[in-house]
């Protein structure tokens, strides 16, 4: 099994090239082409992550986000954040999140902190 780490876009294309290959295959895991397909997409994610990183997602969005999954209203956050329209000034952008409201969000619906306490783009 010939890989190589993956330092140029060139190596990268050619990476992708493979793998493609690989799930057209659909190897079993165990088998020297599915060891295969582990390796290089392991090494893909490590260049992507390192050349191509993504933001994270604005704070109201990623709370929004979270309500949407969970199914949750404004009111389920009163606890986390305070009264309903405390509530509704931060999910509007009228106020911005306090360091025991990101801690509450963090621990009570589980959104990464470091999210959480990027600025936000404060409206009116």
């Amino acid at each position: 099994m010939e890989i190589r780490p993956i330092r140029t876009d060139v190596d990268y294309k050619a990476a992708l090239k493979v793998i493609s290959g690989l799930v057209e295959h659909d190897p079993d895991i165990g088998t020297p082409d599915g060891d295969r397909l582990d390796v290089l997409t392991t090494l893909v994610q490590a260049y992507e992550a390192t050349n191509f990183p993504m933001d994270l997602p604005d704070p109201v969005e990623a709370i929004k986000f979270r309500m949407e999954q969970a199914g949750l209203t404004a009111k389920d956050l009163e606890p986390m954040i305070g009264q309903r329209n405390r509530v509704y000034e931060i999910l509007n952008r009228k106020r911005s999140l306090t360091l025991p409201m990101i801690w509450r969000l963090h621990k009570g619906l589980g959104i990464p902190a470091e999210n959480l306490i990027q600025p936000v783009a404060l409206h009116g």
